[in-house]
């Protein structure tokens, strides 16, 4: 067998699984999506891995869409964590740790997190569990004891990272650089920013240059570059590859991030464009998309640049349903 074989699997059960969703967003469901792309799969396990990589985007067709959640796919979603289990502490945060665990970390905390959030919604409440008590009836008590117990088989644990990607302004990237104390505390006043830096920009939270002064100081270039925080073209980056966070019924330090600079994503999305990194784009509008269904005020217009993306994206299901996440998000009709 080839050695790239296992990856290939997992790969197009990711798609499998991606199309499914996609599907169930687009109003094709009613069934247990999740279960049956286990029970379908010639290699259990392999689909299991691939609820992992799907991630929280699995969610999509219930938080956005009007599928129904079933137990089945509670117990396929937490049976992908029982035989792939997450780390029992989170990794360091970069520059601390290395970037890619903290990723998944973020990816693995969200998907953990909405399995939660439907398994405690589908439960039986107090008042279905009188009623059935005082039915008397056998099956109703069974029917209740058996969700109760599903419910409860599919809280799984999945620690929430510390950090989110921090954007740093150009003057306190440039103190952090030249290791001079009395420079970085002169760059931390920001209402003495520069003109163009992310501090003075009213579409950028202040918050974030506080913060970066509280970062530990690193020893070497790489390490102190990010100790100050991220230039917006990295920042940006980072912030794609955390996409799937992306998602209604989440909050964290990464949407914090977010919100506080929807000027670096929406440059960082335009870059990705012109060179056309379509996938980097998609992931970057993802979070411009949540930004805009929140209420954010945004630099540039979203409908006509997913137009693009659909037109020139390409790259298979998992791209289409970031694409169809983003459209659902702004309440579009689906692209002809």
């Amino acid at each position: 067998m080839s050695p790239d074989r296992p990856q290939t699997a997992y790969a197009e059960s990711a798609a499998d699984l991606a199309r499914r969703v996609l599907g169930a967003l687009r109003g094709a469901g009613g069934t247990a999506l999740v279960a049956e792309h286990v029970e379908s799969a010639a290699d259990p396990k392999t689909a299991l891995a691939a609820i992992r990589v799907v991630g929280a985007d699995t969610f999509a067709p219930y938080l956005l869409g009007d599928s129904t959640f079933h137990p089945q796919d509670a117990a396929a979603l937490a049976m992908s964590f029982t035989v792939f289990p997450p780390p029992v502490s989170p990794p360091q945060p970069p520059p601390d740790g290395p970037v890619e665990p903290w990723v998944v970390a973020w990816r693995d905390w969200a998907m953990a997190a909405l399995l939660g959030h439907f398994a405690a919604a589908s439960a039986p409440g107090p008042a279905e569990v009188a009623e059935a008590a005082a039915a008397a009836d056998p099956a109703s008590l069974a029917e209740v004891a058996a969700a109760a117990e599903a419910a409860e088989a599919a809280t799984v644990y999945a620690p929430q990272p510390q950090g989110a990607p921090l954007l740093a302004d150009d003057r306190l990237r440039a103190a952090y650089a030249a290791g001079s104390a009395p420079a970085r505390e002169e760059a931390n006043g920001v209402p003495g920013a520069s003109e163009g830096s992310y501090a003075a920009d009213p579409l950028h939270a202040a918050g974030h240059t506080a913060a970066a002064a509280e970062r530990p100081y690193a020893t070497d270039g790489a390490a102190t570059a990010e100790a100050a925080g991220l230039d917006w073209q990295r920042w940006s980056v980072r912030m794609g590859q955390l996409s799937p966070l992306a998602l209604p019924g989440l909050e964290g330090p990464v949407h914090a991030a977010a919100r506080g600079a929807p000027l670096a994503l929406a440059r960082g999305a335009s870059r990705a464009m012109l060179r056309r990194d379509y996938p980097t784009a998609i992931h970057i509008v993802r979070w411009l998309a949540l930004l805009s269904a929140e209420g954010v005020r945004l630099p540039l217009e979203l409908p006509p640049l997913l137009e693009h993306l659909e037109l020139l994206g390409g790259g298979g299901p998992r791209l289409a349903l970031d694409l169809a996440i983003a459209r659902h998000l702004l309440a579009l009709e689906p692209f002809a």
